[in-house]
């Protein structure tokens, strides 16, 4: 095998070895630039970490003790580290960034009135190793397979080749293992030199590297199977084409339409709205009002609920989780509504080989809806745990230490995840 798998490099013509090194540069470059996003993300993660712990200092500086003045003034960073797969698809920052800073104000209105992404960047896509497999791989590999037997049919020579004697076993297998399997390490190299780099466990980059295998096995397989046909090698290709364009774009944006349409969100913005009028208008709102309203969700602090007619920072953290409340309803739908396009989209992945190796990359570099979703959800836990620390003090009225600051809650709990 190794005899004819040199014999069939040497007869493989000049374009398509060039094909073949520039998918293996492309998947390079891929990976390159996977690797620079994913050491800028951590590197952005230990700026603001670092930034929070100098501006926590300043705070104590002038807060001396107020916990009001602590909740109202200190940043919380939150951040997705991004894992040992995280090179091969990054994180989008269109749906939730990577890294936000939070206050203890009303959380919904941070979390959807942020501007996540340039959208310029957002309109031109992302150049990564899953677009590489998924869109440009397959095209060589058509290329390099479709006229395996109509080329040789229109150059008079396929009657006499078949005719040699395991004409099957000699020629065309090793043929096609040459131009498949070509294709294939030039993307699994790179994906091996990145995994290297990342110091990937060795299970999850042999799980990636199958989806690579499974996704270019789809296409050898619908490739030949065209190849066989009595038709002229262009009309193969025009056909492989359509194939191509109707798997990578037609039927997923197409379908993308119909699932958007048949599962509507609440909007965002208008998410954002609401809660910061909700949240305005607590100024406006009597104080045993708002105090009532709190107090149903924390009957503990009912005895200390009484605020007088001057401000009061409990009575105004108080409408702020207020302003969260009235649009928790429609948060969750928002995030319900999405969960539910996702599982759509994943259901029509099993009808696209392709869609369904790509999409699995993606969860395995913890790029998916699923780790957006499940971000948003750590984030809120932790909001939640903040405002919960900081009550006591409110309530009670306690000076609050230096070292009640450094016990607060921290998010390196809630990281956990991708």
């Amino acid at each position: 095998m190794i005899a004819a798998l040199a014999r069939e490099w040497r007869l493989l013509a000049g374009p398509a070895r060039l094909g073949l090194l520039v998918l293996a540069l492309l998947a390079s470059v891929a990976v390159a630039l996977g690797l620079a996003d994913v050491r800028q993300t951590r590197a952005d993660i230990a700026r603001v970490q670092a930034l929070e712990a100098r501006e926590t200092q300043a705070v104590i500086g002038f807060a001396k003790g107020d916990a009001g003045e602590f909740g109202y003034y200190r940043n919380y960073p939150v951040w997705r580290a991004p894992g040992d797969l995280a090179f091969l698809a990054p994180m989008r920052g269109d749906a939730v960034p990577a890294i936000m800073r939070l206050r203890m104000l009303a959380l919904e209105g941070q979390i959807n009135d942020n501007e996540s992404a340039n959208p310029e960047l957002l309109l031109a896509g992302r150049f990564d190793f899953a677009f590489v497999m998924l869109y440009l791989a397959p095209l060589l590999l058509i290329a390099l397979l479709h006229d395996l037997w109509s080329g040789e049919r229109e150059a008079g020579r396929l009657a006499a080749l078949d005719s040699l004697p395991g004409a099957n076993r000699r020629l065309w297998s090793p043929r096609v293992v040459l131009r498949a399997g070509g294709v294939a390490a030039a993307l699994l190299l790179p994906l091996l030199a990145g995994g290297l780099f990342e110091a990937t466990a060795l299970p999850r980059l042999a799980a990636v590297a199958g989806m690579v295998l499974a996704s270019l096995g789809f296409w050898a397989l619908a490739t030949l199977a065209v190849a066989r046909m009595q038709a002229a090698s262009a009309t193969q290709a025009t056909i492989l084409a359509g194939l191509w364009f109707a798997i990578t774009l037609v039927v997923p944006a197409a379908a993308h339409l119909a699932i958007n349409a048949a599962v509507p969100l609440p909007d965002a913005a208008a998410i954002a709205r609401e809660n910061r009028e909700e949240v305005h208008a607590g100024w406006d709102r009597p104080k045993p009002q708002t105090m009532a309203r709190f107090v149903a969700l924390y009957p503990a602090y009912a005895s200390q609920a009484g605020t007088g007619v001057a401000f009061h920072w409990k009575w105004y953290f108080a409408f702020q989780q207020l302003g969260d409340l009235a649009v928790a309803g429609d948060a969750a739908a928002r995030d319900a509504g999405i969960a539910r396009r996702e599982g759509l989209a994943q259901a029509l992945g099993w009808l696209l080989p392709p869609i369904k190796a790509a999409q699995a990359v993606q969860h395995l570099a913890g790029s998916d809806v699923a780790a957006d979703l499940a971000f948003k959800a750590r984030m809120r836990s932790f909001h939640r745990a903040v405002r919960e620390y900081h009550y006591p003090y409110l309530f009670g009225g306690e000076t609050m230490t230096a070292a009640d600051v450094a016990a607060a809650p921290d998010f390196s709990a809630f990281a956990a995840g991708r």
